[in-house]
C-alpha cells in the first residue's frame, strides 16, 4: 500500500525521520537525481528557446503575408478590367 505522497510503504523498516537513521537515499543518489534534474532543466530551456523562436518567425511570416494579401487587394482595385480595356 502507498503512503500519503504516493511513497511505498515498507513493513518492518524504519522510514525518513523515523529512528532508523539514514534516509532512504545516500548522497550518490540525490547527486544522480540532481544532475539529472540539471539536464532536464537544460533540456527544457533549449526547447523554449527554440519555441520562443519560432513563434517570433511564425508573427514575421503572418505580418508579411497580411501585408502580401493587403498589396494584392490594392492592386486589384486599382487596375484596370481586362474587359474595360480598348481594344486597338
Amino acid at each position: 500500500m502507498s503512503g500519503p505522497n504516493g511513497e511505498p510503504h515498507v513493513a518492518g523498516g524504519a522510514g525518513p525521520g523515523e529512528d532508523g537513521g539514514e534516509d532512504s537515499f545516500g548522497e550518490e543518489e540525490y547527486a544522480a537525481i540532481n544532475s539529472m534534474l540539471d539536464q532536464i532543466n537544460s533540456c527544457l530551456d533549449h526547447l523554449e528557446e527554440k519555441n520562443d523562436y519560432l513563434h517570433a518567425r511564425l508573427k514575421e511570416l503572418l505580418e508579411s503575408n497580411r501585408q502580401t494579401r493587403l498589396e494584392f487587394q490594392q492592386q486589384l482595385r486599382t487596375s484596370t478590367p481586362w474587359f474595360k480595356c480598348k481594344l486597338e
